[in-house]
């Protein structure tokens, strides 16, 4: 953090110093003050920090389900189609109904929004906990129920995305929304080691009920939160605001770059997280735990990125930001693709993590930024629609593509990696706002 210590100085003549009267004393020192741009800065808010706290426990849970659920899909239906559907499952109701869930939050109050999504999402995990405890899970049951935690997240995404900006001042939004993504990175750095030694000596439920609980802690704080504001309808129909945000969008260039990158991001990149369970299982043949420790590093890498991530922005800008990022998640994905040893995967994993939080975090400030308070949740759920979009159609296509024999599994990374090479040169056409570089 910069410190203000500047003091006056009084300059001397030395030559006429018996003549001049006293020089007046120097004034005092200014106080020691910390930059309230600093990375922590949006901490010293109350509530944001309350909800960072809650958020940690929820994601922390998240991860642990991702675990879970990758996993027993490898022991109720190992094809790699069937492994990719869980995360297709979980995207699929994002990409059809982000838009509408946005023009709601930007209709009827947030805070109650929020409420009502995490007590669907309680239930949903809740539900899935005990059906896998019980032994009566299937692989089209375990999609279902992840589609039904997809609608609860479709929900939840673009309001809590639209609240962000009331919990901290505007100058603080691009800290606090890195900071989101490294609260995010923390929890994968350490939930999915946690879940692979439980699921490993326990079961795939237990992830889904550590889950089920983590909501708990987030419904407490949004209890607690005297939120002051209200959103409102302002006399137009549920349509007619639809039809604002689509034309907001469309017209708004800076916009309409971000969710194209997005795209151009994603879809290739989505074949690390399509696959990796069988990357894990069939080519590095490790069990649940070692699984677990792909991700954490990943997460490790993605935590690593934060801190380097200000002063990206401030030496090169967003665009070369993502442009730099999506290379070295090109470069993870060949590299894994080409090799089966462990040490090797780790690395890849370490380097890809680094990739994907640099490219996302500046994606979502850039968009965060662009967007007015009135259009501040339709906007982001067409961020969010754009994103589980390339989501959901990537793991298709990256799952297809490696049920060919003369592909398989790192080969299609390869191909996916090398695509990335290629989109990253072709996002600099499309370039973003820069405003959010310091």
């Amino acid at each position: 953090m910069d410190i203000s210590d500047k003091q006056s100085e009084t300059s001397v003549d030395m030559a006429v110093a018996t003549a001049d009267p006293p020089a007046d004393p120097a004034p005092p020192a200014k106080p020691i003050v910390v930059d309230d741009l600093s990375p922590w800065a949006p901490m010293r808010q109350p509530v944001y920090r309350s909800f960072w706290i809650a958020s940690l426990v929820s994601n922390l849970g998240t991860w642990m389900h991702e675990i879970g659920a990758g996993w027993l899909m490898t022991d109720l239906d190992a094809s790699p189609q069937m492994v990719s559907m869980v995360r297709t499952a979980m995207a699929t109701p994002i990409v059809l109904l982000a838009i509408p869930a946005g023009v709601l939050a930007d209709r009827i109050d947030r805070r109650k929004l929020l409420l009502v999504t995490q007590f669907i999402l309680l239930l949903s995990t809740g539900s899935l906990a005990v059906l896998a405890a019980t032994g009566v899970v299937t692989s089209w049951l375990l999609l279902g129920l992840t589609f039904v935690i997809g609608l609860g997240l479709t929900l939840h995404v673009p309001t809590w995305q639209a609240s962000i900006p009331e919990l901290v001042e505007r100058k603080q939004l691009s800290r606090a929304i890195a900071l989101g993504s490294l609260n995010f990175n923390l929890a994968r750095a350490v939930g999915p080691a946690l879940a692979g030694a439980l699921v490993a000596i326990t079961g795939s439920w237990i992830a889904f009920s550590v889950n089920a609980f983590s909501f708990a802690g987030v419904i407490v704080v949004l209890l607690m939160w005297k939120r002051n504001r209200s959103e409102s309808s302002r006399g137009l129909s549920f349509r007619k605001s639809l039809y604002q945000g689509i034309r907001y969008v469309y017209r708004t260039d800076d916009m309409r770059h971000v969710l194209f990158r997005v795209m151009l991001f994603i879809i290739p990149a989505s074949a690390l997280w399509g696959l990796l369970p069988l990357v894990a299982r069939e080519r590095l043949h490790w069990d649940a735990d070692g699984f677990g420790l792909l991700v954490t590093c990943f997460g490790a890498g993605a935590v690593i990125a934060a801190r380097f991530l200000h002063r990206l922005h401030h030496r090169v800008g967003n665009n070369t930001t993502i442009a730099f990022a999506m290379v070295l998640m090109g470069v993870g994905l060949c590299v894994m693709g080409t090799s089966s040893q462990g040490w090797v995967a780790v690395i890849s994993m370490l380097i890809m993590g680094f990739g994907w939080m640099m490219t996302l975090t500046t994606l979502n400030t850039a968009a965060q930024t662009i967007l007015p308070g009135r259009m501040r949740a339709r906007g982001m759920s067409f961020y969010l629609t754009s994103l589980a979009l390339s989501m959901s159609s990537g793991s298709l296509l990256w799952g297809y593509v490696a049920e060919f024999d003369w592909v398989g599994v790192g080969g299609a990374q390869k191909i996916a990696g090398l695509t990335l090479l290629c989109t990253a040169a072709i996002g600099m056409l499309f370039r973003v706002t820069e405003k959010t570089r310091h």
